[in-house]
């Protein structure tokens, strides 16, 4: 599994700065695209793409009496692996605790020799969700001889859940030191939050504004990745473009997609641009100077840094870093 990249240290006469990301950084997870579990050749051509992250579903993409087919086909396709190291992430999106379809899912698709890496859970909506999920792996799990932990990626998707959310968070955290999962990452499923409050989602989305501000909020405050909500309508690029740039700004590190049109322009808009690239690059430099001439506070471009700017660009570093050391960076489409 990717680890979080430990965080610089830099000492001044007066203190010593712990350099941390603001997102607990893994692998880049810009766009998280679906594919039926049930549908071999939908899935063989997500994992073909120049894509972060391909979630095989046995969840919303498949009908109920299709489950089983769904386990049977991600399980000899994980038996299979990747055929390159630049594929891909791996993962796959189980049925809710709540639905009476996880125990049978994590049963079949933890059976064989290889395991998937990353596992969406959705529908959290209590600690006590996450629990019944964490044990339940981890009996399953027994016996398998592998210190590696499953990467974890929590749905919030209900009233209810964005409520409980820092306990939510905070279970989860808990759970990560006795049990072989690790929490990554939240997604925000903004369908069935409407569908919890009793409104229809608008273009804008200004209905769930409260809800995705606040699941990055949280998310950051864990150090998670936040994942934005889907964009239904993918023929509609310029509208994609649109909730991209707004999900982004609102401090988003990506987004969930429906089709591989939508590929592309969801990875750019989530990757840092060049302009902030040089920028980073040149104020963590300006800052290692004066930190080494044992001079505090300085001004940079007209601006007078401090920490919580130091941690942006020490940020902007990582995502750009991390999306180019995983082969799908934006200059390979």
């Amino acid at each position: 599994m990717n680890i979080c990249g430990q965080g610089s240290r830099f000492t001044s006469a007066r203190r010593t700065f712990s350099l941390l990301p603001l997102v607990r950084y893994y692998t880049p997870r810009r766009a998280v695209l679906y594919a039926p579990g049930d549908d071999s050749k939908k899935l063989h051509k997500a994992l073909s793409l120049n894509v972060d992250c391909v979630a095989m579903d046995c969840e919303d993409g498949v009908a109920v009496n299709r489950k089983d087919a769904a386990r049977t086909t991600i399980t000899k396709l994980l038996a299979k692996g990747p055929v390159s190291t630049q594929t891909p992430e791996w993962s796959v999106r189980i049925n809710s605790v709540d639905s009476g379809l996880c125990a049978d899912d994590i049963s079949s698709i933890f059976s064989g020799s290889v395991v998937p890496p990353t596992v969406l859970l959705p529908k959290v909506d209590v600690s006590e969700h996450l629990v019944w999920f964490a044990n339940k792996l981890s009996t399953h799990l027994k016996g398998k001889n592998s210190d590696k932990k499953i990467n974890l990626i929590i749905y919030i998707e209900s009233a209810k859940a964005i409520l409980n959310l820092p306990a939510i968070c905070r279970t989860a955290k808990e759970l990560s030191a006795s049990k072989p999962v690790e929490p990554v990452a939240l997604v925000f499923g903004s369908d069935d939050l409407c569908a919890s409050i009793g409104v229809t989602r608008s273009e804008d989305a200004t209905e769930v504004m409260y809800a995705r501000q606040k699941l990055v909020l949280v998310a950051k405050a864990f150090h998670l990745q936040a994942i934005d909500m889907v964009h239904i309508n993918f023929k509609d690029l310029e509208s994609l473009k649109k909730q991209c740039q707004l999900g982004a700004s609102l401090g988003y590190t990506g987004k969930q997609i429906i089709h591989p049109s939508q590929v592309q322009i969801v990875q750019e808009l989530f990757l840092p641009s060049e302009k902030q690239v040089i920028w980073a690059q040149g104020l963590v430099a300006a800052f290692q100077e004066h930190q080494a001439a044992g001079k505090g506070a300085f001004v940079y471009q007209g601006h007078m840094i401090d920490m919580p700017l130091l941690r942006q660009a020490q940020n902007i570093l990582q995502m750009s870093a991390a999306a180019k050391s995983s082969g799908h960076d934006s200059t390979k489409y």
